[in-house]
């Protein structure tokens, strides 16, 4: 085989080549068939070869397929902002348009220093975020993530953010401690935090509101959340929800902080906002960081060459309208609540599968050695690795990762199916991975 010149993830091994994708199913260039459990990165939330955005696609094509929003904005990015504001929060207002999550992230943060500064308030300049999260690979949104690995290299180059402790209750609630102690407790150490830091000094507080590919698929404890906006609150301090991995319907409803009984200040979004199709992603502002910034400068000092660009904006302006007319927050409710019997009744008594978590048809599995003492594998095992590949094998696509407790021990598996996942396929998804699992700790134990 010819040497790959693509610069691949890993330069020690070329992946297979993918050459057609159907519903959730995915084709390599032997004929081989996967089951997409993972949405890619919990992307394709509608699946391959949608025929409605692949249509949509290609009337914006035929009719106009960039414009730089410095001289126009176009109907396609008009009528997306338009839908997502409609569903979104209380107050939001306006959606900021940008190609993927990191750059979301970057451009929250940025929106944030600019609101201090337009309301005389310059000194705003921490971000506490927490440990364990992940938020984005360019260098801002990696020095707000708590992802030690992927950290641990780009450390010198990163800024000073502040990480306090992630709502982790399988590893970290106390024994005898009830959940609303445990919220208040991370509350506690939220208020101190910006207390060290001078409350008016802290920016904006950054979180996950079900943790994607660092814990998991975890989810916060119920009062959490309402805790950390009031903490927020009484500091004047910007809440951003990082929904990229979590939001637009993959936990059950559009937003997923709607089902956390707060209101953030901005919502980053992407991964399932185009469903793969192109790549997007976007800010959700409150009116009022909006009226500032227009009432003071006018402008926002940032962009990117393909900010709001038209053909991703028609994608994820379809990929929307099928979700809306399909009813299809609805069935991620419902096979979300299927996957999750299967799991437990594959993995409720499972030796090495300590916690079963998630919401809607985002979910994860934590690995351990022995469901007692909750203890880790070996990290040289590389036992997410191996459940990779083990999945590959047997046509499942999964999302496994290591270093879940502290960026070195522990290991996890994330499920993230399509929306129109059926019911057959689920079957299929949780009796493949099973065997996975069985082949990867077997082999890890030699």
């Amino acid at each position: 085989m010819t040497r790959s010149r693509v610069f691949h993830r890993s330069l020690r091994a070329t992946p297979p080549v993918a050459v057609r994708g159907q519903g959730a199913w995915l084709y390599d260039q032997s004929g081989r068939a996967y089951l997409d459990g993972s949405g890619g990165a919990a992307v394709s939330c509608l699946g391959h070869n949608h025929p409605d955005v692949l249509a949509a696609m290609h009337a914006q094509i035929d009719a106009l397929a960039y414009a730089h929003t410095s001289f126009f904005t176009t109907e396609a990015a008009e009528s997306l902002a338009a839908m997502l504001v409609e569903d979104a929060p209380a107050s939001t207002s306006h959606a900021y348009f940008v190609s993927g999550g990191s750059e979301a992230i970057e451009a929250a943060l940025k929106m944030a220093r600019q609101y201090y500064v337009e309301i005389g308030q310059p000194g705003r300049r921490h971000i506490v975020a927490r440990r364990q999260s992940y938020h984005g690979n360019t260098l801002g949104a990696l020095a707000v993530g708590g992802n030690a690995w992927r950290r641990a290299q780009f450390a010198p180059l990163l800024i000073e953010v502040e990480h306090v402790s992630p709502c982790y209750a399988y590893r970290d609630q106390r024994e005898g401690e009830s959940e609303e102690q445990y919220a208040a407790r991370l509350a506690d150490e939220l208020e101190q935090t910006f207390q060290r830091l001078g409350p008016d000094s802290v920016m904006a507080f950054v979180a996950e509101p079900v943790v994607g590919a660092t814990l998991g698929a975890v989810t916060a404890v119920s009062t959490y959340f309402r805790r950390v906006r009031e903490v927020c609150d009484r500091h004047g301090v910007l809440l951003i929800a990082d929904e990229v991995m979590c939001g637009m319907g993959r936990s059950g409803t559009l937003y997923a902080v709607e089902q956390e009984g707060v209101t953030p200040d901005l919502i980053t979004i992407a991964k399932g906002l185009g469903g793969g199709y192109q790549p997007i992603g976007a800010v959700m502002a409150q009116e009022r960081i909006v009226r500032a910034i227009e009432q003071g400068s006018g402008f926002f000092q940032h962009g990117h060459t393909y900010l709001g660009h038209a053909t991703a904006c028609a994608a994820a302006l379809a990929v929307q309208q099928v979700i809306r007319r399909d009813g299809l927050l609805e069935r991620v409710r419902a096979q979300g609540a299927g996957l999750r019997q299967r799991l437990e009744r594959a993995f409720g008594d499972h030796p090495h599968v300590g916690d079963i978590r998630g919401r809607g048809l985002f979910m994860g599995l934590e690995l351990v050695t022995d469901r007692a003492s909750k203890q880790t594998f070996d990290p040289a095992l590389s036992l997410h690795a191996r459940v990779k590949r083990e999945a590959m094998a047997r046509g499942l696509m999964v999302y496994p990762m290591g270093g879940t407790i502290d960026g070195r021990h522990g290991d996890h598996v994330l499920l993230a199916p399509p929306f129109i996942v059926s019911d057959d396929e689920l079957d299929q998804l949780t009796e493949r991975l099973a065997g996975a699992i069985h082949a990867a700790i077997a082999q890890a134990r030699g």
